[in-house]
């Protein structure tokens, strides 16, 4: 009987020496189980849109590093990729550049049943091209009054759209572009334009501020996604999107409750922002 104890004791030892102890926190674990929860309710709302035939477009906007690829890439990580895309395009061709600036976006607008990501989009006109030159002060104006009504014209093709904007603190954003440098796996994201975007900081809050006053409409608003906090970001910004849409079997309303502090209305944000610059200038 000894024997038998000693062998099961140096059978469990081997077993044990195959593991590695890892210490997770409390917070993490949280966030990973209420994760899991949203994604399964994602799904079902997934499948809603097939039955129905329902057109969904996410557009998700924000400076560099603000957080939008993670949070696409939690919200579509167990979707069907049959019926959900993630478009990424790249700078636009000679060819694309003498076109009406949103014809290369309508071609990927949502079909019946399909759940579309925009990781950034049309609005590059709003933010990144006027601010670094890539387009002319006529052009991101023209920009600026034609976006209301394009994008009325795709709600009334039934489509809905859901506007997100990833806001980032620049001490924040700071933080992330160093991790990129020293991240191998991260380094193919640093870009030229990354480097310009603290130096360049003013300049993307005043284009961010009449990219909200000129844009935020009734039927296409802005939803403002503070990122800071990379883990309250992605699951506020699911659970506004469930807030908003209907299927069966939906979870109760008290476990989609967003975080006011986390998920802002876009009109409010633009307010917030020129009481700002109004406090800048009369410093």
């Amino acid at each position: 009987m000894e024997k038998i104890k000693k062998n099961k004791s140096k059978s469990i030892t081997k077993k044990n020496a195959d593991k590695v102890q890892i210490w997770v926190k409390k917070e993490t674990l949280a966030y990973e189980k209420e994760l899991k929860k949203l994604q399964v309710e994602l799904l079902k709302f997934q499948n809603h849109v097939k039955d129905k035939g329902l057109k969904i477009l996410m557009i998700f906007e924000g400076r560099d590093a603000a957080g939008k690829g993670g949070t696409i890439k939690r919200i579509t990580e167990h979707l069907n990729p049959r019926g959900a895309r993630v478009v990424a395009l790249e700078k636009p061709s000679n060819i694309e550049t003498s076109q009406w600036y949103f014809q290369r976006y309508v071609k990927h607008l949502p079909s019946a049943g399909e759940i579309v990501f925009f990781d950034r989009s049309w609005y590059n006109r709003a933010m990144v091209e006027p601010v670094m030159d890539f387009c002319s002060e006529r052009q991101h104006h023209k920009f600026l009054r034609d976006v209301p009504g394009f994008e009325q014209m795709i709600v009334d093709e039934d489509i809905q759209i859901f506007k997100f904007y990833f806001s980032v603190s620049k001490e924040e954003q700071a933080r992330r572009f160093k991790a990129r440098e020293t991240d191998p796996l991260k380094q193919y994201k640093f870009s030229s334009v990354d480097e310009k975007s603290q130096e360049l900081w003013n300049e993307y809050s005043l284009a961010k501020y009449m990219m909200l006053s000129a844009t935020h409409t009734e039927a296409a608003p802005w939803t403002i996604v503070k990122s800071d906090n990379k883990k309250k970001a992605r699951i506020n910004c699911i659970k506004h999107i469930l807030n908003f849409v209907d299927y069966p079997d939906k979870i109760d309303k008290k476990d989609i409750k967003v975080d006011c502090d986390i998920i802002v209305y876009g009109s409010d944000e633009a307010i917030s922002m020129e009481r700002a610059f109004k406090f800048s200038h009369n410093k």
